[in-house]
Order: structure tokens, then C-alpha cells, then sequence
């Protein structure tokens, strides 16, 4: 496969063509992928005691709910956020995927899974922190991770 950039300083906005003998899986892959990494938020308001920080969306390693509230964790932070996770779901670029009833993770950001018989635990680049996949999102966790990878 190859890839070129063309750059045109004419242009208004950006444009991507795909161009291919045959609309394969690995095409219509790409698609999606693209489509989606170009939806969703770029940043989030997210709060830690009485300061607001605007979060690059990126960088979020997971967010999931405790005692009725939602955190957004990054490698060394731990956020407040005032969306429940399935108003999240609606608006989150499409790297980011609901793995239990209590938890969303930035598939960008996994390192490793280790599946036992009740759940899976989902594990982060460059941090110690971790969360649990239940079994029911794990076979969709695999397949989107597959895509991603």
C-alpha cells in the first residue's frame, strides 16, 4: 500500500481520497477508521475540586463510574466529569468503546488484556492504572481492537 500527501495551500479543508482496484475489506476498514477518528470531541471540560481543566480527549486512558459519578483518567490524573457515560458515548471520537456497564476505554491507549472466566483486565501504556471489561463487551473489545491495531 502506498500513501502520499499532497499539499495544496488553495484548499479550504482537507480532503482524503482512497484510491484502490477493488473496495476491500482493508479499504472499507480505513474508511471507517478515518470517518470516525475525524468525529467526536477534541476536548472535554473535566473538573478536579472547584477548577475546570479543558482535557485533550486523547489523552484519556478510560473513564467509568463510582458511587453515581463519572472520572476521566489520563496516565497521572484522575477528572471529575459531569456526563453520564452513555451521553459520552454519543459524543466521543470513535476510539473510545463502552467495555462494561461502568466503564469506557480509549482503545488507543491499551497495552494489554488478561482475560480470566468472569471478566477481562484491560490494561494502559506508560501507567499502572487499570480497568475490567466485562465478558459481554469482550468478543466486541477484541474485534474493535483488531481494527485499531
Amino acid at each position: 500500500m502506498k500513501v502520499k500527501i499532497e499539499i495544496n495551500p488553495e484548499l479550504k479543508d482537507s480532503e482524503i481520497i482512497i484510491t484502490a482496484p477493488e473496495a476491500t475489506a482493508e479499504v472499507q476498514r480505513l474508511r471507517q477508521i478515518i470517518e470516525q477518528q475525524n468525529q467526536g470531541l477534541k476536548t472535554l471540560p473535566a473538573y478536579q475540586r472547584d477548577t475546570e481543566y479543558y482535557v485533550d480527549v486523547s489523552d484519556i486512558l478510560f473513564f467509568e463510574t463510582s458511587e453515581r459519578q463519572v472520572y476521566a483518567h489520563t496516565v497521572d490524573q484522575i477528572y471529575m466529569v459531569h456526563q453520564r457515560l452513555y451521553e459520552l458515548e454519543g459524543v466521543l471520537p470513535g476510539n473510545f468503546l463502552r467495555i462494561s456497564k461502568a466503564g469506557i476505554v480509549n482503545m488507543q491507549q491499551i497495552l494489554a488484556l488478561t482475560k480470566s472466566l468472569s471478566n477481562c483486565l484491560v490494561q494502559f501504556q506508560n501507567t499502572h492504572k487499570e480497568i475490567y471489561a466485562s465478558r459481554r463487551y469482550y468478543k466486541t473489545l477484541q474485534e474493535q481492537l483488531q481494527i485499531w491495531r
